[in-house]
């Protein structure tokens, strides 16, 4: 398979990117160049390959959820600016 020029600048167009003659012409050189790589590792024998998700061995680092002592409402709000009951009062960021 091999990209032409009209296939970036369809995906450009979708990703709301704007491109010079030139980025276009080396994006699609460049994305060649990938395509070509990419059909020389379809040619490997992976048969013996166990698929994975991680080149790594990823090991879970969660712990066990434990009810331990926290803040009161007065203690987390002590030192906040401006409070309303047991909330921080911040200044609006979204326009309604």
């Amino acid at each position: 398979m091999k990209l032409t020029k009209s296939d970036v600048e369809n995906v450009a167009l979708l990703a709301r990117l704007e491109l010079t003659e030139g980025e276009k012409e080396r994006l699609t050189e460049r994305l060649n160049q990938l395509l070509v790589h990419f059909e020389e590792l379809q040619q490997l024998d992976t048969s013996g390959v166990e698929p994975t998700s991680h080149s790594i061995p990823v090991h879970n680092v969660f712990r066990n959820d434990a009810v331990l002592p926290s803040l009161t409402p007065d203690e987390a709000l002590s030192n906040a600016p401006e409070r309303s009951d047991d909330y921080f009062v911040v200044p609006q960021v979204v326009d309604i």
